[in-house]
């Protein structure tokens, strides 16, 4: 097969030609006859089930656009296929609270015809995404994920969709960080394999089966195959394994966009011109996160070889920030106002709804930002990682309390405060709890999250212990202005996550001092706001940590 997939100025207008899948037996398709295919895709949905204040996004306008997209194909003849690169659960609390069941009903009647399973997927125990795919009649696919007694897969690795005469493969992958990031509580004998080697095993079984190649992952794109200190992405599968035409990814939640010389587009705004990255042949898209974008690939098949004809990320509802005659800032549409679909509208409506009066109700009120966002929290010590690490440790009476980064999901903008802000701070759920620990085990375990890089969910947040840290090593350490003591006992507050082992903390769950509180962490920083309101934001701006 010929492979000339080098992105051009022509890309924009012409034909991209990729490597088709060779070996496929008894093809169905004509000689010299051209093949029209369009793959749709989004990624990381996060809850979003319903459009933001702003009016963006949102499942009943991506509905109309799709639906929309169909008909187009349909009348010039072509196929459609529709994939998610998976992470349906966690981040808003309508959608947490119900298990995301108008998100995963939201997709049926949308009309996917697969996803990937993603990392958050198993911020939930197995029962319940067992209960999400009885909701739907499209498949979660995931090669590499292992119940370790049986050594039986737990999900299907792929799925064979027949469009016309093209038989089509989507083989779906999950980050093996996902034993990480994923609930311990819930991962029991869970395995997870490296992406790349079900993907080597698997591609020749599908050469054979199928004449073109889709891998659904939720693996991350990370540029230059630069992964870092997460598993290895969509960049590293391309080129690790040959013969995959499309790479539909997700996980790292970014709009994955070329411009016209190949070079990728690092602050990609919407509306701008869009290519895929190209990487062994092989096409890797991904569309940002939450539905704010529906990717499009329109490609023509034709004497077994595949070819972009054209690509595009088109927004849903996004809007900017302009000035208007009088000066004042004011958000306008990027491109054409999309409608809601009035019959998807009405059926997530009563989700909407439900528990509204609750989560809307004021839970107090702070003088400033609390900061939570996931560009700054997981780099420095921020106020609200301090006021969470508080909370937890007054709730159990402890000495100290350890903070993860990855668990602090939003800020709290300065005002009032309600029970909504706090369970978009912190969706997952995770149990409150201390350990007993005498001064050497204090210190070791301290040594350990301190060592924590910085940009990653690891990332330690603390309360009640001032500590000096040198290079990504811990000099010195104090509970109660005191250097901590060998001999002395000292109660520290943990959530059930890191105590398990989550981000690979030092598993504290099973220590004869642990203790399960049984307090959910949200309902603990509920509590600790409307126990101290008004909360002064600068307070919380403890200089506790010290890093050189």
């Amino acid at each position: 097969m010929k492979n000339s997939a080098l992105l051009t100025l022509a890309a924009f207008t012409g034909l991209v030609s990729l490597s088709a899948t060779a070996g496929a037996s008894e093809p169905q398709w004509q000689k010299d006859k051209s093949y029209q295919l369009t793959i749709l895709h989004t990624n990381d949905n996060h809850g979003r089930f319903w459009s933001n204040r702003h009016g963006e996004y949102g499942m009943a306008a991506r509905k109309t656009l799709i639906d929309s997209i169909r008909a187009e194909v349909a009348a010039a003849g072509g196929q459609l296929l529709l994939l998610s690169g998976g992470d349906i659960n966690t981040g808003v609390p309508e959608s947490d609270l119900q298990d995301a069941e108008p998100d995963f009903k939201g997709m049926g009647m949308i009309g996917y015809d697969a996803m990937a399973i993603g990392n958050h997927e198993f911020d939930n125990e197995l029962a319940v995404i067992r209960k999400q795919q009885s909701w739907v009649d499209f498949p979660f696919l995931a090669a590499n994920i292992y119940d370790e007694k049986s050594g039986k897969r737990l999900f299907k690795p792929y799925q064979i969709f027949t469009k016309g005469d093209l038989r089509i493969a989507v083989m779906g992958l999950t980050t093996d960080d996902t034993k990480k990031l994923g609930n311990p509580e819930f991962m029991g004998n869970i395995a997870f394999t490296k992406p790349v080697d079900e993907a080597k095993a698997l591609v020749p079984e599908l050469q054979e089966k199928a004449d073109v190649i889709i891998a659904t992952t939720h693996m991350g794109h990370y540029q230059d195959a630069a992964f870092g200190i997460n598993a290895p992405g969509d960049v590293t599968l391309a080129r690790s394994v040959a013969g995959i035409d499309m790479i539909i990814g997700g996980h790292s939640q970014d709009p994955v966009c070329a411009d016209a010389q190949g070079q990728m587009i690092t602050k990609y705004k919407a509306g701008m011109a869009c290519m895929p990255d190209t990487q062994n042949g092989t096409l890797i898209m991904q569309a940002h996160e939450w539905g704010k974008y529906v990717g499009r690939a329109d490609l023509e098949f034709k004497n077994g070889e595949l070819n972009l004809v054209s690509y595009q990320l088109i927004p849903v509802n996004l809007k900017k920030k302009v000035k208007n005659a009088e000066g004042k800032k004011v958000r306008v549409l990027i491109g054409d106002e999309i409608a809601e679909d009035a019959k998807l509208k009405a059926f997530l409506t009563p989700y909407q709804e439900q528990g509204q009066e609750q989560l809307q109700q004021k839970i107090g009120s702070v003088d400033g930002k609390l900061e939570g966002d996931r560009g700054v929290v997981r780099f420095q010590p921020t106020n609200m990682g301090h006021l969470i690490a508080l909370a937890q440790m007054e709730k159990v009476g402890a000495d100290l309390a350890v903070m993860n980064s990855g668990g602090i999901r939003d800020s709290i903008a300065e005002g009032e405060i309600t029970y909504k802000d706090v369970l978009k701070v912190q969706p997952f759920a995770n149990i409150v709890s201390f350990v007993e620990l005498d001064g050497k085990e204090l210190w070791d375990y301290l040594s350990v999250v301190a060592s924590k890089p910085i940009d990653s969910g690891a990332f330690a947040q603390f309360a009640g212990v001032d500590l000096t840290i040198t290079n990504g090593e811990l000099k010195t350490a104090s509970v109660n202005g005191q250097a901590i003591d060998a001999g002395k006992t000292y109660r520290m507050a943990i959530n059930s996550y890191i105590a398990s082992g989550g981000d690979k903390y030092p598993a504290l769950n099973t220590h004869s001092g642990y203790v399960n509180s049984g307090f959910v962490d949200a309902e603990v920083l509920k509590d600790y706001i409307q126990n101290n309101s008004p909360l002064s934001a600068s307070a919380h701006d403890k200089g506790n940590v010290i890093r050189n």
